[in-house]
């Protein structure tokens, strides 16, 4: 039986599941990019090897899914009742699920055969999946509904859920979006930057973007501006340790604007700053400007 080592941040074994196209791999990945040992498609039967041997050095995230080389239902199930007896470190099954149409324009896309019907329709296929994971969703820890998530939402979620608490301490994400297209999912602490000046008026920066100097010179002309950043790091830094003291191991602070172009984007790029320097480990998205840059300079 594998044991965690005396004072050894505690491990964990994550079983992740679903039907195909649901984001297994990009649940696998997140895991992985947390410090997880990462292992895809081993066969059931192995499994439990992997306990026999000495206490895990790291938290283990298991890829299974029906293409297992030994998958049936009732073998899965089995597993599931006999895992956790073989190990003190924490066991859990995370579900991914993901809607029937989505699959269908997700496997559209790639053009990929099914796995569950490779000489018969889309649909069949998915059928026959569900079919067989029914009863181990039921079964699950954690489920996720991938229907809506994109793959970056995907990778926030699982690595809040499941980031180890006490390895590598808390990581903030700052993302800054649009209110038109609504608050981006998973955001913990969202804060509403349309009332500063906005550079979308001025000809000359309309243009331009939060990443350049002139309009983030132009958003902190606002004699607002100030007080409001001040009133914002200040939140920072005492909600911060507080969420670190508490085991959180991710943070995502939202700043959202009309059009997601200027003023969010400028103030996420001070905020990440001043965090960084305060020692924070911090990553700054842009949403809006992502989805322009992969649309087209003509989305925004």
């Amino acid at each position: 039986m594998t044991k965690s080592e005396p004072g050894a941040a505690p491990h964990q074994i994550v079983i992740v599941t679903g039907p195909s196209g649901a984001g297994r791999s990009t649940a696998i990945n997140a895991l992985e990019d947390s410090g997880f040992e990462a292992i895809d498609n081993l066969p059931l039967s192995l499994i439990p090897r992997l306990l026999d041997g000495p206490p895990l050095a790291r938290s283990v995230a298991l890829g299974v899914d029906v293409r297992n080389r030994d998958f049936t239902t009732r073998a899965f199930m089995k597993l599931l009742e006999t895992l956790p007896a073989q190990t003190d470190v924490e066991v859990s099954l995370l579900y991914l699920n993901t809607r029937e149409d989505v699959l269908i324009r997700r496997y559209s896309e790639t053009r990929r055969p099914h796995p569950m019907a490779p000489n018969e329709s889309l649909q069949e296929g998915i059928r026959r999946e569900r079919e067989l994971l029914g009863a181990i969703q039921s079964r699950s820890d954690v489920v996720v509904d991938t229907s809506d998530l994109s793959p970056h939402e995907l990778r926030e979620e699982v690595t809040k859920l499941f980031a180890a608490k006490g390895e590598g301490g808390l990581s903030v994400l700052i993302n800054s979006f649009s209110y038109k297209r609504g608050v981006p999912h998973g955001v913990d602490l969202a804060f509403d930057c349309r009332f500063l000046r906005n550079p979308h008026w001025d000809p000359d920066l309309r243009g331009l973007t939060g990443l350049e100097q002139l309009v983030a010179n132009y958003v902190m002309a606002d004699e607002r501006f100030d007080p409001f950043f001040e009133k914002l790091t200040d939140l920072a830094d005492f909600l911060l340790p507080a969420f670190h003291d508490e085991g959180k191991s991710y943070l995502t602070i939202g700043l959202g604007c009309t059009g997601g172009k200027h003023r969010s984007v400028a103030v996420a790029e001070m905020m990440g700053k001043a965090l960084a320097n305060k020692g924070w480990r911090v990553s700054i998205r842009h949403r809006e400007l992502e989805r322009r840059a992969k649309l087209g300079a003509g989305v925004i």
